[in-house]
């Protein structure tokens, strides 16, 4: 949700209006961002995800107030936001999806196996690792970490969750994270900004990153913001508030708990 977003594809998915887009369709007096009101850790409608507080950091490099158009990700949420004009900006978009413009990334984060600090998983940091195997492991249904557990020989020691949910009435990362605190199970794994801000101040688990898978799909991807197809200035504009605020937005990224690492997902940056 482009990332092989299992984060935010389902966003990308529905109906495209034909030549409603064609226009400038921007505000010039407030900065108008698309969002899901219950993807926390990321955005909630009370303003605490980390993507909120970028929006309100990027509101105030523009001079402009931040106002949302709220509408759960899943079918239909690009067509009947950004590309209906209610809006102008997506934020946290994975790069490569067609149906937006995207910016210039801003962060790249990573997947990453969460665990209890005095498990028996808790020096496991690649997804061959035999430790892994009669566990029973957490996982995103689809995600790319799935793809490589499978070959790994890891199939029936996996327990699936469903992310494209309505996560005003459901949390299925949150349910994976509390079975490895409560030992249902032994560890999950996850996309870092949804686990990480999640594990970053609990006492008994942990977040390690997967930075040395080597067959693919990869672990990594970076992160951009949406905007439409046309909108070349507008594109532009935010790609110079990226580049000239860059150590500002990495400290955001980093006091929320989010993952960050290089270019090519080999190191973290601290």
């Amino acid at each position: 949700m482009g990332i092989i977003r299992w984060v935010m594809v389902a966003l990308a998915l529905g109906s495209v209006p034909a030549a409603a887009q064609v226009a400038d369709l921007r505000s010039t007096t407030q900065f108008r961002v698309c969002a899901d009101p219950a993807n926390a850790p990321m955005s909630s409608r009370d303003g605490t995800g980390f993507e909120n507080k970028l929006a309100d950091a990027f509101g105030e490099w523009l001079g402009l107030p931040v106002t949302y158009t709220w509408f759960p990700s899943g079918m239909g949420f690009i067509a009947k936001t950004l590309r209906a004009g209610e809006c102008d900006v997506v934020m946290g978009y994975a790069q490569g999806d067609e149906l937006v413009q995207n910016t210039n990334h801003y962060y790249t984060s990573v997947f990453g196996i969460v665990t209890r600090k005095d498990g028996a998983l808790a020096q496991v940091d690649h997804l061959s690792d035999p430790a892994l195997k009669d566990h029973p492991i957490g996982v995103v249904a689809g995600s790319p970490p799935a793809s490589i557990m499978a070959r790994a020989g890891l199939a029936k020691d996996m327990r699936g969750v469903d992310l494209f949910v309505d996560r005003r009435v459901k949390d299925p990362v949150g349910d994976l994270i509390a079975g490895v605190k409560d030992g249902t199970l032994d560890a999950a794994v996850l996309w870092g900004p949804l686990a990480g801000p999640r594990v970053k101040d609990d006492p008994d688990l942990q977040f390690t990153p997967l930075l040395k898978e080597i067959a693919g799909p990869k672990m990594f991807y970076r992160i951009t913001m949406g905007v439409r197809l046309p909108e070349q200035e507008w594109k532009r504009e935010l790609n110079s508030l990226i580049r000239r605020h860059q150590d500002e937005i990495n400290a955001i990224l980093r006091d929320a708990g989010v993952p960050l690492v290089d270019d090519y997902g080999k190191e973290l940056i601290q």
